[in-house]
């Protein structure tokens, strides 16, 4: 496992960690330059899947640490991403059904970290995040998960509906948080399950939301009509502890 997040600069060194197998979360490219070695870099992003942002010099010069960025800098994970099979196996491997959190879209990373935490703590196996648009395992997210990312996998994945297919052949059903739904407390949360969570402030997107087969909300009494998206996470995975403690 790594610890820090690396900033990678300069057209030859993206390429060989791309070539060396390294996880790259943002790349960005300087507009308009397509010339030479640089073609190599977007084919090679491209191949990977790696979302790239074209931005001007003076971008660059700001984001630099070298002074020597050639047009392109990449950030790599501070640590490796698992896949969404090794967090099944890991449910099989304790003999439990399995408990994926899968989140849509959310961008801040000290939230991400507090998930991976509650995670972890309540028993998942597992958390799932979108390649796009999305915080991902920066040395951010890994102070914030107090060394809950040493023990709980992280996959990435192109598209999250797809993935709940995916994942709904396999036995799960799943549950989205959304203040519009069905109070947490007069649904059945037991089973394989996996517990959707969406954006700080947009929520479950509706794609995702139609995937799910149950809408689940947190009862509030207070003068604000919202939770954190960590602490939602943090209400709800305990409600699935519970309910599963009492079967």
């Amino acid at each position: 496992m790594r610890y820090q997040e690396f900033v990678i600069e300069g057209r030859n060194a993206v390429i060989e960690a791309y070539r060396a197998g390294k996880t790259i979360d943002k790349l960005f490219v300087l507009e308009h330059c397509k010339e030479g070695s640089m073609n190599t870099v977007i084919r090679e992003a491209k191949k990977h899947d790696t979302i790239i942002n074209y931005v001007k010099k003076e971008r660059l010069d700001q984001m630099s640490e070298t002074g020597k960025h050639q047009g392109v800098i990449a950030y790599a994970a501070a640590y490796d991403y698992a896949s969404v099979d090794d967090i099944l196996e890991k449910a099989e491997q304790k003999g439990e059904v399995p408990f994926v959190i899968i989140l849509d879209d959310i961008e801040d990373p000290h939230n991400l970290g507090a998930i991976i935490r509650t995670a972890n703590l309540a028993g998942a196996h597992g958390v799932i995040i979108p390649k796009h648009r999305a915080a991902g395992l920066t040395a951010t997210v890994v102070k914030a998960s107090a060394g809950a990312i040493n023990y709980t996998p992280v996959a990435k994945v192109t598209n999250i509906s797809k993935t709940i297919d995916e994942l709904k052949d396999k036995g799960l059903w799943f549950v989205c948080a959304d203040m519009g739904g069905t109070t947490m407390y007069d649904l059945d949360l037991r089973g394989p399950i996996g517990l959707v969570i969406g954006n700080e402030g947009k929520g479950v997107s509706r794609l995702v939301k139609e995937k799910c087969d149950f809408v689940a909300s947190v009862p509030m009494f207070g003068d604000i009509d919202s939770l954190n998206a960590s602490v939602a996470t943090g209400v709800l995975a305990y409600e699935i502890v519970r309910q599963r403690l009492q079967k």
